[in-house]
């Protein structure tokens, strides 16, 4: 089959390429992203792969569809980029890499709960300076502490077992309990009941119209003084502005994000000589207890090879007429109730 290829990097076509050897599809590889501009480049394809950072709206679906693309395949978990309902109305099929190599996200997880607790980064820049005092560095025991974990699946139990190593009392909250996590003796609670009792809170649920913005100035209220926030998830999750002002006020200790809401203007490329537009993220990167990342967390050669073989295998199911483990339906992604209405968890007997 033939592929469009989009947002390429060098690492994506050499796994891809690796994984496709025994399949024989057709791939060409763009730089680019898929956007309106650039949709003229998959013209006679029928089927594209894209990334977390390409938009595919309805209006883009559309022509995509008028240019023979029948297959949309995303070589990462999330399918808030892409307008599921617009492409059932079209008849297109839409498939993505789910769970790939939670291992390597829920590591960077804890590992940046530990760098910013300890100032890692501020330990380093002193000591290639010469400058060797403690003044500025003191961390917490983090076991001591208790950790809000915000979504449990395969990534949020990881970071659970982590976390459960150093001792940490860890808290959840889901709209479907994890059992692992009860045999752990872990409680699942209120979102309220969470932001009020967590000294550190790690967000790991899917970005959904009733989660965008779940941090947000009623929440961060709601939350401990000092507390330490962690997104390694979906930038939309968090509302910037809020968190900023969380920040200046000192009710947010220290922020750590792997994601940010406006994220596809500015990750993944090199902006180093470019004046930033985007002033929120320009404000962040000012604050000393604030560590930003480039949607890295999933970076590891493991897991580019595991999304590399998954993207195949769904390219190949669509070919052969097969349904893949990867195809996502729009009423699938659909929240089972509102976020206002979650409730404390009964558990299970």
């Amino acid at each position: 089959m033939k592929v469009a290829v989009f947002s390429t990097k060098p690492y994506d076509e050499e796994f891809l390429t690796k994984a496709n050897h025994d399949h024989r599809h057709d791939f060409r590889f763009f730089e680019t992203p898929l956007t309106e501009q650039t949709l003229r480049l998959a013209e006679g394809f029928p089927a594209v792969c894209v990334f977390a950072n390409d938009r595919l709206d309805g209006n883009i679906l559309l022509q995509l569809f008028s240019g023979g693309t029948r297959l949309i395949a995303l070589r990462c978990a999330g399918v808030n980029n892409v307008d599921l309902s617009a492409a059932e109305q079209l008849g297109m099929t839409v498939v993505r890499v789910p769970d790939y190599s939670p291992n390597s996200i829920s590591e960077y997880t804890v590992g940046l709960m530990l760098t910013l607790n300890r100032q890692l980064f501020h330990s380093f820049n002193m000591a290639r300076e010469g400058n060797f005092p403690l003044n500025g560095l003191l961390g917490f025991d983090i076991g001591r502490k208790t950790v809000g974990l915000i979504g449990t699946g395969k990534i949020g139990a990881l970071t659970a077992k982590a976390l459960h190593g150093f001792g940490c009392r860890i808290i959840a909250n889901d709209l479907h309990q994890n059992k692992e996590f009860i045999k752990m003796g872990i409680k699942y609670v209120s979102r309220e009941q969470l932001f009020r009792e967590s000294d550190i809170i790690s967000l790991h649920c899917p970005l959904t119209p009733d989660t965008k913005h779940l941090i947000n100035a009623e929440t961060i209220a709601m939350m401990r003084d000092g507390v330490m926030l962690v997104n390694t998830c979906r930038g939309g999750l968090v509302d910037t502005q809020a968190v900023i002002d969380g920040l200046k006020s000192k009710k947010i200790g220290s922020l750590a994000i792997d994601v940010y809401e406006e994220e596809s203007d500015i990750f993944y490329e090199d902006r180093s000589n470019e004046i930033s537009q985007d002033d929120m993220s320009a404000r962040l990167l000012t604050f000393p207890n604030v560590v930003v990342s480039s949607h890295e967390a999933f970076f590891t050669s493991d897991t580019l090879q595991e999304i590399a073989h998954r993207t195949i295998e769904n390219i190949t199911a669509y070919e052969r007429g097969e349904r893949s483990d990867g195809e996502v339906h729009y009423q699938e992604t659909q929240p089972e109730m509102p976020v206002e209405h979650i409730t404390p968890m009964t558990v299970e007997k």
